[in-house]
């Protein structure tokens, strides 16, 4: 079982920056994809941003060279670096761990954070 719990969010004005951390209980070293999701009320919870266990990112459209997702395997800990924010990134922001590897096999478990809401002024 992993636990995850979001930081960072906050009211910023727009074309600001914000850093969300996600904190997991455990090594993410075993977690096959880490990643950000977004959700505004009414409308359904969308992709922001995902690291694999190798590395490789992949980022929504919309906030593609805005936006950066990184993880520190020391510190269990992924980042989502937000810059030059706009209204339209109003949401509440949710950490996500997808599949683990225990022992050589691969685990589809699911884990979410609690969110954090993110607010740009306009």
């Amino acid at each position: 079982q992993v636990q995850l719990v979001e930081s960072g969010g906050g009211l910023v004005q727009a074309g600001g920056s914000l850093r969300l951390s996600c904190a997991a209980s455990g090594s993410i070293m075993s977690i096959a994809v880490m990643g950000w999701y977004r959700q505004v009320q009414g409308k359904q919870r969308e992709l922001v941003a995902r690291i694999t266990k190798a590395g490789s990112t992949n980022y929504a459209d919309s906030v593609q060279g805005r936006f950066t997702i990184s993880r520190d395997n020391a510190r269990n800990t992924v980042y989502l670096q937000m810059n030059s924010l706009k209204p339209e990134d109003t949401a509440v922001y949710y950490c996500n761990a997808d599949g683990e590897y225990y022992g050589g096999r691969y685990y589809a478990n699911d884990y979410w954070g609690q969110g954090t809401q993110v607010t740009v002024s306009s």
